[in-house]
């Protein structure tokens, strides 16, 4: 960024539950004051969590018009008709789980606008980044930003919630309505969660988050020994990690490096710490290529089991009872366990939280958050040399896949 003029810009997001925003007003004004040959748009936007009177003042340029930006950075899927010729865009467009859809007959809108998404950014040149792809030098590994802690915190909190709501007991006020995570914690502090065991999966931001809330909860967490083989007369959580709970489907002797080369083999073994589990809060990383972690004819079987909090939110993923993803204004439904079919709320059968945009129930914490990693973790990658992040993390660029992606070639020319 030595002399070149750059112009960054800052989507209106298109989705009417979205209000979290890539950069802060106080981020754009650091950034503007660092590097003078840097200019930066924002589209205005009634529902962002900072108003564009903030962003006026802070330095940005406030315009619909974002013809002359060199990248363009969003948070959640863009409207696609407004998509710009030759472009760079960044955000999270979660393109690259879908792979299990080729060939399928598509009726989940989700997936559809996905599909119209990527001929669209072939129709019209544009590179599209996927925040979710910037990962470490294995291209799987640690990502280098998100709001899975945030996810994690919120998805917690909904979770315990409704296990405060379905079992006669005062509910607390919802995230969004208090909006500051320090009165969150000093909220859940207060409750008394008596005997519950809790299984949480995961290992990175999204379970951290999450045992950051159950800690504030004052819920013990245990090791997955223990766990499996003692009682308690406290509410207690252990944590695992799906990749290390998993065994050959023919009985021989697996290791990490089979695993990873052939992960079909495999059977997951998380199913066992379910039957003795009250709740279930799912914070895992996960692909089509993985075992699921249980299949539906199994959820019967879990006697105990009476909440599901999917905060990584996988469509018929990895958890079954994750049929449809649920929104911030109605976080909740519950699943009847033999036929698998949504019915009312209640305590009959598995109630289900997954919503899939839990940070904008904290969106300023959360947007602060994330544009501090966007700073240290994209921008120098992205504008000055790249040491491999932003190649790895391309999904389409000139018209074409990038190899890694090139799948998506057959998901889009199906006619299904």
């Amino acid at each position: 960024m030595k002399n070149k003029i750059i112009t960054l810009a800052v989507l209106k997001e298109a989705r009417i539950d979205e209000n979290r925003t890539p950069f802060s007003p106080t981020q754009i004004s650091n950034l503007l004051n660092k590097f003078p040959n840097l200019k930066i748009i924002v589209q205005p936007s009634n529902r962002r969590c900072f108003k564009n009177e903030d962003y006026l003042k802070a330095g940005a340029q406030i315009t619909d018009d974002l013809c002359s930006a060199d990248i363009i950075f969003g948070v959640k899927e863009v409207d696609v008709s407004t998509l710009i010729k030759n472009k760079t865009y960044l955000f999270f467009s979660h393109t690259s789980k879908v792979r299990q859809y080729i060939g399928q007959v598509i009726v989940d809108k989700a997936i559809i606008y996905k599909k119209e998404l990527l001929k669209e950014v072939i129709k019209k040149n544009i590179t599209l980044i996927d925040y979710e792809n910037v990962r470490d030098v294995s291209g799987e590994g640690y990502r280098y930003l998100g709001f899975g802690r945030f996810a994690g915190i919120i998805g917690t909190y909904n979770t315990l919630n409704l296990y405060l709501k379905l079992y006669n007991k005062q509910p607390l006020p919802r995230a969004f309505e208090i909006n500051n995570y320090e009165e969150i914690k000093k909220l859940i502090n207060k409750q008394n969660f008596n005997k519950l065991k809790i299984l949480l999966t995961g290992s990175g931001r999204a379970s951290k988050g999450a045992i950051e809330m159950l800690k504030h909860a004052n819920i013990r967490q245990v090791s997955a020994n223990d766990y499996l083989n003692k009682k308690y007369d406290e509410a207690v959580f252990s944590n695992i990690s799906p990749k290390k709970h998993v065994e050959r489907k023919d009985g021989k002797a697996s290791s990490d490096q089979d695993y990873i080369l052939n992960p079909h083999e495999y059977t997951s073994k998380v199913k066992n710490y379910l039957f003795d589990t009250d709740i279930f809060i799912a914070c895992h990383y996960w692909d089509s290529k993985l075992p699921k972690l249980f299949s539906p004819k199994q959820t019967k079987e879990f006697k105990s089991l009476k909440i599901i909090g999917d905060v990584t939110c996988d469509i018929n993923g990895s958890v079954p009872t994750t049929i449809r993803s649920t929104s911030i204004a109605k976080p909740y439904y519950s699943i009847n366990t033999i036929s698998m079919k949504e019915i009312k709320l209640g305590n009959k059968g598995i109630a289900v939280m997954a919503v899939d945009n839990l940070p904008s129930e904290l969106p300023r914490e959360a947007s602060e958050e994330f544009g501090n990693s966007v700073i240290s973790e994209i921008l120098p990658y992205l504008i000055n040399e790249d040491d491999g992040r932003i190649d790895r993390a391309t999904t389409a660029s000139n018209g074409k896949f990038f190899p890694k992606f090139s799948y998506l070639n057959q998901f889009i020319k199906s006619n299904r």
